[in-house]
């Protein structure tokens, strides 16, 4: 081994009754950079940003309930008692339902205020795709979401002494050492106790190379209402799907061979693969005409 990559984790801080931890706080970081993101790109569009943002509003609550009740399956399936598992604000949380749920959400509320639905939806994918970059940071800084074992160079190295996310409560001993409460009883007595993949590094790497992807996307091909989106859920479906053969095993929910995250990642990707096609045969072309018939309202071009 010649390098690791090894940092000490930030905890859980406590400000009088309050507990904070970098994970949320970066995940509301992210939401409100994928949403300054998505609103910028709709107001060059012409729509309603106004109606936007309440939409977005919905959006929040939507992934917050998807987030936390899209594992809720696989733990009924493993075995969790059913209130366990649909209790509100205990268990495992998904991205992959944050997405799910945000979208759900959002869209019915566009369709109350009367936003057309898939062109925003296109344009939100910038932000989904940013949001993820920047929320994957809180993730990088408690070190949650680790993977299997791994003697590449930039695998994460974990020191003694290190407090990683309780998830990871075990990595912070040496093989065969006897947690006490949950916790180490000794420092490793190696200089590292041992060396992972850090799955969320490449899924953050992997989102934005998704962001640049779709606005090259975006700006060099004609494409159909709808199809964005969906190239963007397709993109992130398979990558999760790839990334969680590195997480099996490692506290996160299962379902048989697979992670949770693995068999909805899948699903939505050959989904969304599927409504590429379908929007391609059904929608029109993304044009300013059609976006103007949509409720956008066109800055004309001044004249020099």
């Amino acid at each position: 081994m010649l390098a690791v990559i090894a940092y000490p984790p930030i905890p859980i801080w406590e400000v009088g009754p309050l507990a904070f931890s970098l994970h949320g706080v970066f995940a509301a970081v992210g939401f409100l950079a994928g949403a300054v993101l998505a609103t910028r790109e709709l107001s060059k569009r012409g729509y309603d940003t106004l109606k936007y943002q309440s939409a977005l509003t919905w959006g929040l609550i939507g992934s917050l309930i998807g987030a936390r009740y899209l594992t809720a399956p696989a733990a009924i399936i493993g075995g969790t008692p059913i209130l366990d598992a649909l209790n509100p604000i205990s268990g495992n949380f998904s991205i992959m339902g944050g997405f799910v749920g945000g979208i759900v959400a959002g869209a019915w509320r566009m369709r109350q205020v009367g936003l057309s639905v898939l062109p925003t939806l296109d344009l939100s994918s910038f932000g989904l795709a940013l949001g993820t970059v920047v929320g994957r940071i809180g993730d990088l800084a408690i070190v949650e979401h680790l993977g299997k074992v791994t003697d590449v160079a930039w695998g994460y190295g974990v020191k003694p002494g290190y407090d990683l996310a309780p998830q990871h409560d075990a990595l912070e001993c040496v093989e065969g050492a006897q947690l006490v409460n949950g916790l180490c009883p000794y420092p490793a007595a190696a200089d590292i106790a041992g060396i992972y993949h850090h799955v969320p590094a490449y899924d953050m790497i992997g989102a934005g190379i998704l962001l640049g992807v779709l606005y090259f996307v975006y700006r060099r091909f004609d494409l159909r209402y709808g199809q964005l989106l969906f190239i963007w859920a397709a993109w992130y479906g398979f990558q999760r799907f790839v990334l969680d053969f590195m997480r099996i095993g490692m506290g996160d929910a299962e379902l048989g061979p697979f992670t949770w995250n693995q068999v909805s990642g899948l699903a939505g990707g050959i989904a969304a693969l599927v409504a590429v096609w379908y929007m391609g045969r059904r929608q029109p072309l993304v044009s300013p005409e059609e976006d103007e018939k949509r409720g956008a309202v066109l800055v004309p071009a001044t004249s020099t």
